[in-house]
């Protein structure tokens, strides 16, 4: 979901100018409010305050909360880690399983993801937002599953889109649910289990009209 340590975290490295610069203060210090209050304490003039910008600025761009909240998640999708290719499906999906682990167990990063579901669930630009980043990151990651159909790994017609959902699924049902610990090997599991359902064909698309 976000970077997903060594790597450099997402949206470190950003393109320069006055406009760049301060929209990378303003998203900075919403993801910070966010992961520190949750949703519903954001507010635009503190959020401005913590930026060091003036509040109309925040106001004419941004809007309302849930605007600059549309806008942060974008930009995390954007910004992400590009996906890893290692040659094989289970290396490639348990590099997309730990990239999600890293991001989810972040002190700043995981609060943010769980501040942002929740508004997500009553804000419906929010909700929309979170949708367009996660079709981004699946979209990012689809050609690791395309590469292994074109390998002989998995079967031809497999759904690509289903199985890197598969992989980041029980990752968030960890975080958002069970409350169990988010280790590096429940990632890899998470990742195995995708790997070995597309192999068997647990992911081909079906024919329209056939249930």
């Amino acid at each position: 979901m976000v970077a997903e340590g060594t790597e450099p975290d997402p949206g470190t490295v950003r393109p320069g100018g006055r406009t760049a610069r301060v929209r990378e203060a303003v998203l900075k210090a919403a993801g910070d409010s966010l992961a520190e209050r949750g949703f519903g304490n954001l507010d635009l003039a503190d959020i401005a305050r913590r930026a060091g910008v003036g509040k109309t600025t925040v106001y004419r761009r941004w809007g309302t909360v849930t605007g600059l909240v549309a806008d942060l998640l974008m930009d995390m999708a954007e910004q992400s880690l590009p996906r890893t290719e290692t040659g094989s499906l289970l290396g490639d999906l348990k590099a997309n399983a730990r990239l999600v682990r890293r991001t989810l167990t972040d002190p700043r990063q995981g609060a943010l993801f769980k501040a942002a579901i929740a508004a997500a669930t009553c804000e419906a630009e929010t909700a929309e937002a979170l949708h367009r980043f996660y079709e981004i990151r699946v979209e990012e990651w689809c050609p690791c599953v395309d590469q292994a159909v074109e390998r002989g790994e998995v079967p031809e017609g497999t759904d690509s889109r289903e199985v890197i959902r598969a992989v980041s699924a029980p990752l968030y049902y960890r975080l958002l649910t069970s409350g169990d610990s988010l280790d590096e090997a429940a990632a890899d599991r998470a990742a195995e289990a995708a790997a070995a359902a597309a192999r068997a064909g647990a992911y081909l698309r079906r024919a329209e009209g056939r249930a």
